[in-house]
């Protein structure tokens, strides 16, 4: 070895020993809580807050630069309080020394923070707490060009950090009389590796209890296996995502994430069965209690989401309620003055279940159950139309199939058409407006019935036993007021109806004909014929409805022996009817029931008057027997005065 090599090596071997002793001696000799005064002077300074650094800090120089500080605090901003905007109990931040120094190159060891607590606050004028944090760190800092080649004098721009984690972390937001606080927080972040064209970042967690959102402390997880960023062709990778909040746990297998221009987000949605019920008490809302007390205890979704320009649009959605399977589709709009868009198809659902508990709406002093509120607030600001489709809907007694419903409505003015159903074997449809722009609301209704079997239809709707035959009519009626009461006593429009081929029970109108004349003639009644029961072959009537009341001035009933005229009021409100009636018996009366001869013979010479009283559900069918006394008497009258005159003229 010649001479200018020895000297080369043992200079090397002088200066690795002097970096060494340089080392050991800053080891030894160097106390970072020395600075401790200078740190928190330098962050007064700049921030206007106190920061005050209890607990010890620690520097490691090789292999890692490491940090660690125990326990800090920093002030609240003025006019916030005496509470710390930040503390925590211990920090610890590390990088490697030779990456650094020699390839320019970040490498960070796993960052922790332990006992973090931050308040955050913002009062009714709208000032916060962290705004004057920021302004006070707006000033530029330049770290250095980064270069893709790594040539001496520039970094290479990458990045590797082993993780990340924040552990007991209690977080507090308050704006005006509202706190919000996450607390037992524990945050994680797997390994980060990456530079200025790609960046991997490993799993991610999230776990806490959330108070203030709720009525009660819920319990909220977030986990995600990891995100990989390809920063030039802006598109991101995000491994499944796992939420749970409220009782509700919600999978998210998210597509490549594309973030050029719009972002465009497309993932299959899976939500597990939960329970509506226990979602609206932890929200401190009362359930409802329904007829049936399971109602409202299970819910399942599936569906593929795509959030894409200014809407987040549902599709293959699948969700299952109680017993009922939906599927179908839905968008709902970022702007608030968008359209929502929903399409549902339904197997069958029985509404009767969702019903409230029968007389829980009256209160024990008997008074009536509150009317049906006009929901005008819901109505004004909604922009939206919606198609729903179901095979079979039980409401009440109501059997409806093969149901559609078509739904628009857009300032303040919402409309249901067109509306069909299959009806106890005939058909309904429908026209319903619901117009609240103006200074009440107004409510219009054009439906139709076809061919209802009127049995079924009574039976269901009255729970009366007592009519058949098929019934048809249509309604065109509009009505003003907040709610349905005075919506009813308002409503005006036109009405027809039309009854055939039925039978009215519990009533012999032939046999009520005889009894009436047995009376009239001091006669004894004739025997009944049981059940007591009058057919006919057609009712037809229209109507004119005034505040709530329809006028009918053409009632026209044919029965088998007989022809009914008249007219008369429906009272709608109160569910009423008051008819006057003219009857003409036929020359020749089918099924006379065993009336004598002189029996047909003064009932066909006679025009008797009937009449129609009491509930719509159950009417009273009678002869008037006040007039028919009244028309006797005049009758006899002028039988007397023609006597009389006739007396004269012979004179």
């Amino acid at each position: 070895m010649n001479r200018p090599v020895k000297i080369f090596v043992w200079l090397i071997a002088g200066l690795a020993a002097l970096f060494a002793v340089a080392a050991i001696a800053f080891l030894f000799l160097f106390d970072a809580n020395d600075f401790k005064d200078d740190v928190e002077r330098a962050v007064e300074e700049s921030t206007g807050r106190e920061l005050e650094i209890a607990g010890d800090v620690s520097v490691q120089v090789f292999p890692w630069l490491a940090v660690e500080i125990g326990e800090a605090r920093l002030g609240n901003a003025p006019g916030f309080g005496d509470a710390p905007f930040a503390a925590f109990d211990s920090v610890t931040l590390s990088v490697q020394f030779l990456p650094l120094i020699l390839q320019r190159q970040v490498v960070v060891g796993t960052a922790e923070i332990d006992g973090l607590q931050l308040n955050l606050a913002v009062r009714a004028d709208g000032t916060d707490n962290w705004s004057d944090l920021a302004a006070a760190g707006d000033e530029e800092v330049v770290i250095g060009e980064v270069e893709r080649d790594g040539r001496p004098g520039t970094t290479s721009g990458k990045l590797a950090i082993s993780g990340a984690a924040i552990r007991n972390a209690a977080i507090t937001y308050t704006s005006g009389a509202d706190t919000y606080t996450l607390t037992d927080a524990e945050f994680t972040i797997g390994p980060v590796v990456g530079d200025q064209d790609a960046l991997s970042i490993g799993a991610i967690a999230l776990r806490a209890v959330v108070s203030g959102a709720t009525k009660m402390p819920t319990s909220f997880e977030f986990e995600t296996g990891g995100i990989d960023v390809d920063a030039a062709g802006q598109v991101a990778t995000i491994q499944p995502l796992e939420i749970s909040l409220l009782g509700i746990d919600l999978r998210a297998d998210v597509e490549p994430v594309s973030y050029a221009g719009d972002l465009d987000a497309k993932a299959a949605l899976s939500i597990d069965t939960f329970s509506p019920r226990s979602v609206m008490t932890q929200l401190g809302v009362t359930p409802p209690e329904t007829a049936d007390p399971s109602a409202l205890s299970k819910v399942k979704l599936d569906a593929t989401a795509n959030i894409r320009g200014s809407a987040a649009r549902l599709t293959d959605v699948t969700v299952v309620v109680d017993d009922t399977t939906f599927s179908g589709a839905l968008t709902v709009p970022f702007d608030p003055a968008g359209r929502f868009y929903l399409k549902l198809e339904g197997d069958a659902i029985d509404l009767n279940r969702y019903m409230s508990v029968d007389g829980e709406q009256a209160d024990v002093a008997g008074d009536e159950a509150p009317p049906i509120e006009i929901p005008s607030e819901l109505i004004e600001p909604l922009n939206a139309k919606g198609d729903l489709q179901i095979g079979m809907v039980r409401v009440g007694n109501l059997d409806l199939t093969d149901v559609t419903v078509s739904l628009e409505t857009a300032g303040g003015r919402m409309r249901i058409h067109p509306i069909s159903a299959g009806l106890f074997g005939g058909s309904y449809s429908g026209d319903v407006s619901i117009d609240v722009s103006g200074a009440a609301p107004v409510l219009s209704m054009n439906e139709t019935v076809a061919d209802v079997d009127l049995a079924r239809l009574a039976r269901a709707m009255f729970e009366q036993d007592n009519i058949t035959g098929r019934i048809a009519g249509s309604f065109k009626l509009a009505g003003t007021g907040t709610d349905m009461n005075a919506i009813r006593e308002t409503l005006g429009g036109t009405m027809s109806l039309k009854l055939t081929d039925g039978a009215y029970e519990g009533t012999d109108v032939w046999y009520e004909l005889r009894r009436a004349r047995a009376l009239l003639r001091k006669e004894e009644p004739p025997e009944p014929s049981l059940p007591p029961r009058t057919r006919f072959t057609s009712v037809t009537a229209t109507g004119v409805v005034t505040d709530g009341v329809m006028r009918n001035e053409d009632l026209k009933a044919e029965l088998p022996f007989m022809e009914l005229t008249g007219a008369g009021n429906v009272d709608l409100g109160k569910g009423t009817v008051d008819y006057r009636l003219r009857a003409r018996v036929f020359e020749k009366p089918e099924l006379m029931g065993g009336a004598t001869p002189e029996e047909v013979d003064d009932l066909t010479r006679a025009v008797i008057p009937m009449r129609i009283s009491g509930s719509l559900a159950s009417p009273s069918v009678a002869p008037d027997v006040e007039a028919l006394l009244r028309e006797r008497v005049e009758e006899e009258i002028k039988d007397k005065l023609e006597d009389k005159l006739k007396d004269i003229f012979k004179r």
